[in-house]
């Protein structure tokens, strides 16, 4: 597990004093075991401190790394794989795109 992330996942969350959201730097790790996570956390507006416990598994990291909906994380993960040669012809194309959208999106 990156502690990196964890830090990141850990700013959507709300200081429960003053209700400002923490920053990576209000953030320390305080080790694991497994699953089991232990954080300090300071918040930078209110000063207040707390010690937090969070079990993180792997397999549930995915739900917090889109904002997609169910329906369309679906169509996606059935829709067919980018390959290399689909971005080096998209990088070829917008080389030489000079931004008319109307020219390439006209039904002509």
């Amino acid at each position: 597990m990156r502690e990196a992330f964890l830090k990141r996942l850990f700013t959507m969350i709300k200081c429960e004093s003053c209700g400002h959201t923490y920053r990576v730097s209000d953030i320390e790790i305080l080790g694991h075991e497994e699953y089991i996570w232990l954080f300090n956390v300071s918040c930078g507006h209110c000063r207040t401190q707390g010690l937090v416990a969070i079990v993180v598994r792997e397999a549930n990291i995915e739900k917090w790394i889109t904002d997609l909906t169910e329906a369309e994380y679906g169509s996606f993960a059935q829709a067919a794989t980018v390959e290399i040669n689909d971005v080096l012809d998209m990088h070829n194309f917008l080389k030489e795109f000079d931004g008319n959208f109307a020219s390439i999106l006209s039904d002509s």
